[in-house]
């Protein structure tokens, strides 16, 4: 071999030696929060209870960076072993509900706007049906979907036409169509008003019955209200949106003007897809309702989470 060949070789072993060096000493690539835990699944006829939690600093921004060790979960004040914990993106199955009430009319142009915000944010792996309720309530398309254009072309040409508020029957009516639903369950509602159904309104739900059809079904109620003026003078969203959302660990928003409502719901969506995954095995199986509570041990934050649930029974 001549000597110009071996002094190519010697560089080309070279380079290869270096290059094996290089790749032995660089570090492995850390896999990504999704990749590092699987989603956690919870079906319904399991002993495992679900609690969907969201997390706040002392200004109120989301806090999604937290272990297992920062959570605490007391049933019926005694603390629990949490045998289920994730921290990553969490798929939704989402209801949502558009006040068409006469009072809604100039805003319905800024509610389809926000609700179509909504809709863009939506994750692949999330589902979604589109709800207006007026002289009835009224659910599309057929089955829970992630195509982005037909909910967005049922938002734009496919919501009913102005009436009353019947605001618990679309609550109830959302419940209802989440039941055979897995995963994390969540309805939005939006409304200007008081739970007024008109006169085509046979059966009325009442809050009562929606907040008993939500514990027993772990449905998360998220609720924007938006303040207004009739005749009579200021006009208020249903004080029981408020309580409904508290107690199934939903969130609720009251605004003054209409100009927040696409920043709202991103909102919404944006804290949905940051909550915690909690689970643990109740030591009581007795089918009664028991008190939920979820502590954060670092200073400063809150937990948000459901209030309490119905314990499965001993089979």
């Amino acid at each position: 071999m001549s000597r110009r060949r071996l002094l190519v070789a010697a560089v080309l072993l070279a380079l290869a030696s270096a290059g094996a060096l290089v790749l032995a000493a660089r570090p492995e690539a850390k896999p990504s929060r999704q990749q590092q835990q699987a989603p956690p699944t919870f079906r319904t006829g399991t002993r495992t209870v679900p609690v969907f939690v969201t997390v706040t600093d002392a200004s109120g921004r989301l806090v999604p960076d937290l272990n297992r060790g920062d959570f605490e979960i007391l049933d019926n004040g005694q603390s629990q072993e949490i045998t289920v914990f994730a921290n990553q993106i969490q798929p939704i199955t989402v209801v949502v509900l558009l006040d068409r009430s006469v009072s809604m009319a100039l805003e319905f142009r800024t509610t389809r706007e926000a609700a179509a915000e909504f809709v863009r944010q939506l994750l692949p792996e999330d589902k979604a049906r589109i709800g207006s309720f007026s002289t009835g309530v009224q659910l599309d398309p057929p089955a829970f979907t992630n195509d982005h254009a037909t909910l967005l072309e049922i938002i734009e040409y496919n919501l009913l036409p102005m009436g009353p508020t019947p605001l618990w029957n679309a609550l109830n009516a959302g419940i209802d169509t989440l039941r055979d639903q897995q995963g994390r369950r969540v309805i939005l509602v939006f409304t200007d008003g008081t739970d007024e159904p008109g006169p085509e309104i046979r059966k009325r739900a009442s809050q009562k019955d929606v907040m008993t059809r939500a514990r027993e079904e772990d449905v998360m109620v998220y609720g924007v209200g938006l303040r207004g003026y009739r005749q009579q003078g200021p006009a208020k969203p249903d004080p029981g949106l408020r309580k409904v959302a508290a107690e199934t660990g939903g969130g609720y928003f009251e605004l003054k003007s209409s100009a927040d409502l696409a920043t709202t719901f991103t909102r919404v969506a944006d804290e949905l897809h940051r909550q915690y995954a909690l689970g643990f095995e109740p030591s009581s199986l007795d089918g009664k309702i028991h008190a939920l509570e979820v502590r954060v041990k670092r200073e400063g934050m809150t937990a948000r989470a459901r209030r309490s649930y119905v314990a499965p029974t001993a089979r």
